[in-house]
């Protein structure tokens, strides 16, 4: 059987490209995709050890069986202009290449019940690893981040005590000074607004498949993240067992294109 896989970030400079068509044997599973290209980069094989798998945009365990068709991720650990935003899946989460309008954003989402709005800006800023910076360029496993990141706001709609919470992400090139992350939470009380807050921008730098290249006079260098914790515990992950999906095909992307947040004025649900 064939399978599509994805590279991203450090594995993709390594690989010297952005995918590849893998031919496995029927009843392969995740580990053997790793196996291959431990065969294959040997002499890089130390990357691969804390690289975390995904089959059809869902995390996966190194066991689970892969099926003909499926679109396997090779992650590396995350990192910790008028163009229109890329995706989106409803108005709480977005990934844009247009610069982030904090002000107008955060207008959208204020209600008179509010007591309290939260919000988390992450900069660009000049200089990193003891040297200065130039720019950073962010890459994102497009679909599968807008899943994880629509996961983590239901996850903190569920599990604090806040109205509303919405967050959107730069892709591409960003400049100094510029917003890379941008969340906001509004509650009646600042308590559950910090508490959200904080948890959702921790757990997106550890699960949520974005990575961050940073550029320097000298060269450039993918950020190092933290190892991807055990699949279990990641928010929305879940693999089917082979008996569920036999026979049936992953299911379809909805994501779709939508319109400026600034100019628009999109009020998030």
């Amino acid at each position: 059987m064939q399978v599509r896989v994805l590279f991203f970030g450090v594995l993709k400079d390594l690989a010297g490209r952005s995918s590849d068509v893998l031919s496995l044997p029927d009843h392969a599973t995740a580990a053997d995709v790793i196996d291959r290209y431990l065969q294959q980069f040997s002499n890089r094989g130390e990357i691969f050890k804390s690289v975390a798998i995904s089959v059809n945009q869902q995390y996966a365990r190194p066991e689970d069986h892969l099926r003909a068709g499926d679109e396997v991720g090779l992650l590396p650990p995350v990192s910790g202009g008028s163009n229109e935003p890329v995706n989106r899946t409803n108005q709480r989460v977005f990934l844009t290449r247009e610069k982030i309008d904090t002000q107008a954003f955060l207008e959208t989402i204020k209600r008179p019940e509010d007591g309290a709005v939260v919000v988390f800006e992450g900069i660009v800023r000049n200089h990193s690893r003891g040297r200065r910076t130039l720019f950073l360029q962010y890459e994102a496993y497009e679909a599968m981040a807008l899943s994880q990141l629509n996961s983590l706001v239901d996850r903190a709609l569920a599990d604090f005590q806040v109205r509303e919470v919405a967050l959107v992400h730069r892709i591409g090139r960003l400049e100094i000074g510029e917003t890379s992350v941008l969340i906001v939470v509004s509650s009646a009380h600042r308590s559950a607004a910090f508490d959200a807050c904080r948890w959702v921008i921790d757990t997106l730098k550890r699960t949520v498949p974005i990575w961050k290249k940073e550029h320097f006079e000298d060269g450039a260098v993918w950020s190092d993240g933290e190892p991807f914790p055990d699949v279990s515990t990641l928010v929305g992950a879940r693999r089917p067992a082979l008996s569920e999906v036999e026979g049936s095909s992953p299911a379809p992307n909805q994501v779709t294109n939508p319109e400026k947040l600034a100019s628009n004025r999109i009020v998030p649900r």
